[in-house]
């Protein structure tokens, strides 16, 4: 398998997933500005959207959009326990969470990415987040280690990188402790710590 991914962004949870998972993989590089992977192909070829992450299997099959890619990493690997069985209540928690960080959270952050913001638009957006934070925040209210409890899940990926954006974009994590206890957690697990450094961000 090939992950293309973007140093950071939201590809780094896949990174992640197929890190803990053991799985067999390389990666690749994008310039999600010039659509071009680090070995000059096309990336309009590989994803008609342009965006990370993409991962492309070894029958040449590609699948696109971060959630979809995670829960079938998860469920090549059972064994890794990166997500509960299909038609469990706990996959569809772990379901509803990926959908959440997704289209909520991840949403959230996305003006700061999207050039210079003005005061207005940067107290929109920072309250904006801070609405999608204050929700997982009360979810990790109850001293639990992940999202699903003491289970680390491809769920788990996915908020991890999207909330340590807000290190990126001057916004306090410390507002949301038990968010900032989760992250600093989930930083130290060694797939994370080896996805980090395969990628740049962590010496």
């Amino acid at each position: 398998m090939k992950l293309y991914y973007k140093p950071g962004a939201c590809s780094l949870a896949s990174h992640i997933a197929l890190r803990e998972t053991g799985a067999d993989f390389s990666i690749e590089k994008v310039d999600t500005k010039e659509k071009k992977t680090e070995s000059g192909e096309d990336y309009w070829r590989v994803n008609p959207n342009g965006y990370v992450p993409a991962l492309r299997l070894d029958s040449d099959d590609i699948i696109t959009e971060g959630p979809a890619v995670l829960q079938y990493i998860a469920d090549q690997k059972p064994g890794a326990n990166l997500a509960p069985p299909a038609g469990t209540l706990e996959r569809a928690r772990v379901q509803q969470y990926l959908n959440f960080v997704g289209s909520e959270l991840h949403n959230a952050f996305s003006p700061f990415f999207g050039g210079e913001l003005d005061d207005a638009a940067r107290k929109k957006t920072e309250a904006g987040v801070a609405k999608r934070m204050a929700y997982l925040e009360s979810e990790l209210d109850d001293g639990r280690d992940y999202l699903l409890g003491d289970q680390f899940t491809v769920a788990d990926a996915y908020l991890f990188v999207v909330a340590n954006w807000s290190n990126h974009v001057g916004v306090d994590l410390g507002q949301w402790p038990n968010i900032a206890r989760f992250v600093g957690r989930v930083a130290k697990r060694p797939a994370v710590q080896d996805a980090l450094r395969a990628e740049g961000l962590l010496q």
